[in-house]
């Protein structure tokens, strides 16, 4: 599975979940807001980051609307052995569904 809903991912409460903002660096600097308990990566330099997250943790990661920046992603921690989903529709589809975001 390689997705999980805004619905889903609100209704999940705390867990232990590691939760990644996978934001371009001039797409993150431009919003004010994040999903609580995330941190962000850069996408770019998923070299310099990847291994330093662990196997046994669900990842769910998100980016501005769960497009390619949040697939590729996805891909590549999946090919790591990581069990990582993104958002459908990104942190855009959960101000709509009207999550609680965080100012960063």
């Amino acid at each position: 599975m390689r997705t999980i809903s805004s619905d889903e991912f609100m209704a999940m409460g705390d867990q232990n979940t590691v939760i990644l903002d996978v934001r371009r660096e001039n797409d993150y600097a431009a919003s004010a807001e994040k999903v609580p308990a995330s941190a962000w990566k850069d996408p770019s330099k998923m070299d310099d980051w990847v291994n330093t997250l662990a196997k046994d943790a669900p990842v769910i990661i998100y980016c501005v609307r769960g497009g390619g920046v949040s697939q590729s992603v996805v891909e590549r921690l999946q090919s790591e052995g990581i069990n990582a989903r993104f958002i459908e529709g990104g942190i855009e589809a959960l101000k709509t569904a009207s999550a609680a975001l965080e100012s960063k």
